[in-house]
């Protein structure tokens, strides 16, 4: 998986995309810290009223453009409407993406980074989650260069009603499920889904799933999409994914 080089993404060219995407659909657009020129942004917009308040993030490793282009067609599609409030952090590792890599400039997996805190993009991103309030769902976006199938993680220590089934079978569509006994190096619970230990205390080198479950949620997705397919094909698994988990998570 770290061998792999993508394609690089322009980041500034990606975050001004995202910018005129996210002002139609009346986002407002924060820079929480910049890395080598490129803004680290987000893009927050809150209903009125008692909604769900929903946190999705991609551009985490830079050999995964999946993610961020996926999470623009669902912001320009006007997928993020006012069946909740948004958090939007699209380009996590904009030097990642510039490079086609997986890890930051620095050579750094930030993914491993969340309890540590050693890099200034982890730093910049934990310090604008920390003034947030606390979210309802979290969605973190990915590719796996050696799955075969989606899949996604799950941490729900609350034990609310899983929106795993409604995003593997949405996936299920246009691309085959992981059905593998261990993804990952992990017990499968069921066909495409992992239930990974989930307590802070039992884990090292926090990735952004077990930071925001220890901080900020009760219910937290991590979606694999299989780099094996076509661009566009990856892209679209994750958006049919998202979307499946936004129809139920939001339902009155």
């Amino acid at each position: 998986m770290h061998a792999v080089k993508a394609a690089p993404l322009d980041p500034l060219a990606l975050v001004s995309r995202f910018d005129a995407a996210a002002s139609a659909a009346g986002f407002r657009m924060e820079q929480y810290g910049a890395i080598d020129g490129c803004p680290l942004p987000t893009f927050t917009k809150r209903t009125p009223g008692p909604r769900p308040r929903i946190y999705l993030s991609a551009g985490m490793h830079g050999d995964e453009p999946a993610a961020p282009l996926a999470l623009r067609e669902m912001l320009s599609a006007g997928l993020f409407d006012a069946r909740a409030s948004w958090f939007l952090c699209p380009l996590l590792n904009p030097t990642g993406h510039a490079r086609g890599t997986r890890e930051n400039a620095a050579g750094h997996d930030l993914n491993r980074d969340y309890q540590d805190l050693r890099q200034p993009e982890t730093r910049a991103h934990v310090a604008w989650l920390e003034r947030q309030p606390r979210f309802d769902l979290t969605l973190c976006l990915h590719e796996d260069w050696e799955s075969r199938g989606f899949y996604l993680y799950e941490l729900n220590p609350a034990n609310r009603p899983s929106l795993a089934p409604e995003m593997i079978n949405a996936a299920a569509q246009v691309c085959a499920i992981e059905d593998a006994a261990v993804i990952d190096g992990r017990e499968s619970a069921a066909p495409g889904i992992i239930r990974p230990v989930s307590d802070p205390l039992l884990r090292a080198n926090w990735p952004e799933a077990i930071y925001l479950r220890n901080h900020h949620t009760t219910l937290s997705y991590t979606l694999e999409s299989p780099s094996m397919l076509p661009l566009a094909q990856r892209v679209r698994v994750l958006r049919l994914a998202v979307a499946a988990a936004l129809t139920r998570a939001t339902r009155g």
